[in-house]
């Protein structure tokens, strides 16, 4: 006879229906590339007289996606206005492009990388 399951039963924490922990497979992280348009906000930290500025990131994220949500969530928590985001793909994809990536950057992306974080490399004040 079957063994009948109600949909009341709860499993319990860490089990899974064939009596074996699941493991959730940790996926790679990648730095991306991403130039962050920002507009004025109080409390944003640029210059007077500024109208925004043009910030030059590297993100860390499994994809451009999550390294995208993770500076906009970062930049907001700084008072910045973020108005746009332009992603140029990851040290991969730029290498294979052919983007001429010097040995600063490179440290900037580890950096990102290690540290699971967004590093801000440069920032081009607006001015009107």
């Amino acid at each position: 006879m079957g063994h009948r399951v109600s949909v009341l039963d709860k499993p319990r924490p860490g089990s899974h229906p064939a009596g074996m922990a699941e493991k959730k497979q940790k996926r790679p992280h990648h730095v991306f590339t991403l130039l962050v348009e920002v507009g004025r906000k109080a409390g944003d930290g640029l210059p007077d007289g500024a109208s925004g500025a043009a910030l030059m990131c590297y993100a860390s994220g499994v994809d451009e996606d999550e390294a995208v949500r993770e500076t906009v969530a970062v930049l907001k928590v700084a008072d910045m206005n973020v108005l746009e985001v332009t992603g140029y793909g990851s040290l991969e994809e730029r290498l294979e492009d052919g983007h001429d990536i010097s040995e600063d950057e490179r440290a900037l992306m580890e950096r990102a990388r290690d540290e699971n974080s967004v590093v801000v490399a440069q920032t081009t004040v607006f001015r009107e």
